[in-house]
């Protein structure tokens, strides 16, 4: 008994602050019990991986405790929208591997919202306020100053729902007038000093056309639309703490009455997910975009999720990333290395082995007969003891890395040097013989001689050396372009970089970034060779080329014009590079 007693204490401290609060909502009966969440994009720009661990937490919870998660897009910004981003955010979502209850918008409520609009203005607790946002910004106050009242807020409620129905109807110009809530001008909270509900908006709606003039602001469509689903808890990141108890009150006027307090919906905030080099704002990253700093929204060096997708990350190890470094009620700088160490990690036990020479030079197998051509087996991933296995074609002259050479070497160099032994890897081994150059001393060939005995398989092969090569043959491999990505930014933290240097030099966002943009953040190699192999591999295989590191198959590629990117490199070199 004392042991189950252990175990299950272990279990509750092993619990994150969320997951003990949802456990303690359900041991008090919340909400009848149930367990419903929701994941609330806005649809203005693709996701990024702090996104992603919103998607594990919100999705994560619901099915830990038998629960439903819905997809709710927060659409209340026609300016900034597009259906584009609606469908791309479906596309990540599901390729991360999670599957919503129901699809939601917030347009879905604009009726009920301005329904309770106007209830709001009939009992005294709105007005319309027709300062400009500059004047209401400062009667507003300060954190250590009370704010002063409209001249507009005790206007008759009569003027103040005529005004209203005309910000709707395209009588009142945008920024003439706003909806505000009346609540307390003196409060320490920022957010309870007449917080704007309504605005008017003359952009049409992706969804709802020119059917709507005046738009919901996000705190007051965020928590009713909450309610209205029926989502127990919501889940935020930490800035919205001090939103909570408006998100609170605005639940509370919708629904005034003593059962509310069991069923409702409940804020929880934890931490962004941070990483350095890493610059995640959609602001930001649209700059980038649409100033051509890079290739899209999907290119490789973006964090998108869209990116890493086209990169060759895997969902997996993504999701397995999120887990490690957990939720917390505090923000924090976690190291890239991390989650490409998860990549490495995962991509380990799935990807297939594959050879591919990136810098070549040829290697000529003098004594192998010159019309001989083998099928060397190639086991796809050693790593799975039900791994299938390949052909790779071996004949006299071989590509091979230009760095596996050194004509004069080190004591401790292991790879290919004149006199010295080396195995091919699943083929033989092989002594140097020599090498070719030309006029300018540049070296052209490598000479060499191998031994028929010593086949991969073969008694022979058993006989020690202490260097294996990886290699294609010349006649028989395909020619590739790879793109070897590396960290976008050359700050540790571009966030707080780019706004030091706007503040230094009075510049905008564009000029900032463009000197803190990594020069060297994308090589592209022309003159690669891949094995025949690769000619069926398709966009999303994950690929270890051997000895370099992992890749996958480009969205461009095509069958003869074979593109790869590199994922991420077998072990990590930058880190030790940048220390």
């Amino acid at each position: 008994m004392d042991a189950t007693k252990n175990m299950e204490a272990s279990e509750k401290k092993s619990l994150n602050f969320i997951e003990q609060a949802v456990e303690k909502d359900l041991q008090e009966g919340k909400n009848d019990g149930r367990i419903q969440t929701r994941f609330p994009p806005e649809p203005n720009g693709y996701l990024h991986i702090g996104h992603a661990k919103a998607i594990c937490l919100d999705f994560g919870i619901a099915k830990q405790y038998g629960g439903v998660c819905n997809l709710r897009f927060d659409d209340t910004n026609p300016t900034k929208e597009d259906m584009e981003y609606v469908d791309a955010i479906k596309e990540d979502i599901k390729w991360l591997g999670f599957k919503w209850e129901r699809e939601y918008y917030a347009s879905d409520y604009f009726q009920q919202l301005w329904d309770f609009a106007i209830r709001l203005i009939k009992q005294g607790k709105a007005y319309i306020d027709e300062q400009t946002s500059e004047q209401i910004a400062a009667q507003k106050g300060t954190p250590t100053q009370p704010g002063v009242e409209s001249p507009y807020r005790n206007r008759p409620l009569e003027e103040s729902l005529d005004l209203f129905q005309k910000m709707n109807t395209g009588e009142i110009e945008e920024g003439k007038m706003v909806l505000r809530a009346k609540i307390d001008m003196t409060s320490p909270n920022m957010h309870f000093r007449d917080p704007i509900l309504y605005r008017v908006v003359k952009t049409p709606h992706h969804r709802t056309g020119d059917k709507w003039k005046a738009y919901p602001m996000y705190d007051f469509a965020h928590g009713q639309s909450d309610y209205f689903e029926g989502v127990t808890h919501s889940l935020c990141t930490l800035e919205f703490v001090p939103h909570r108890p408006l998100y609170d009150l605005f639940v509370d006027w919708v629904k005034d009455d003593e059962d509310l307090q069991d069923h409702r919906p409940r804020q929880y905030e934890f931490n962004k997910l941070n990483l350095n080099y890493t610059l995640m704002s959609k602001r930001n990253l649209l700059i980038l975009v649409k100033e051509h700093l890079v290739n899209g929204w999907d290119d490789p060096r973006m964090p998108t999720i869209c990116a890493f997708r086209r990169r060759g990350y895997s969902p997996e190890s993504i999701c397995n990333f999120i887990n490690k470094i957990g939720y917390t009620t505090y923000d924090a700088l976690n190291d890239f290395a991390l989650l490409e160490s998860a990549v490495r990690e995962d991509l380990n036990t799935r990807s297939t082995r594959v050879s591919a020479v990136l810098n070549p030079i040829k290697l000529i197998i003098t004594n192998y007969p010159e019309e001989k051509v083998e099928e060397m087996e190639a086991i796809d991933n050693p790593e799975d003891p039900n791994s299938d296995s390949h052909l790779i074609e071996f004949s006299r002259e071989l590509w091979i890395e230009r760095d596996d050479f050194m004509e004069v070497a080190p004591k401790k160099f292991f790879r290919i040097t004149p006199g010295q032994e080396v195995r091919l890897k699943n083929g033989y081994i092989i002594k140097c013989t020599g090498c070719k150059k030309d006029e300018q001393g540049y070296i052209t060939e490598i000479y060499a001689e191998y031994d028929p005995d010593t086949k991969t398989g073969m008694p022979g092969s058993n006989r020690k050396v202490k260097g294996t090569l990886h290699w294609v043959s010349c006649a028989h491999c395909l020619s590739a372009e790879v793109r070897l990505y590396d960290r976008l930014w050359n700050v540790e933290n571009p966030r707080d970089e780019l706004e030091a240097i706007r503040e230094a030099q009075q510049c905008d966002a564009l000029t900032a970034m463009k000197q803190m943009i990594n020069p060297d953040s994308l090589h592209i190699l022309t003159r690669c060779y891949v094995e025949k192999y690769l000619s069926r591999a398709k966009p999303l295989d994950y690929l270890q080329f051997q000895r370099i590191g992992y890749f996958n198959v480009d969205k461009d590629s095509t069958p003869d014009h074979l593109i790869f990117n590199r994922t991420v490199s077998l072990k990590d070199t930058w880190s030790k590079i940048n220390k």
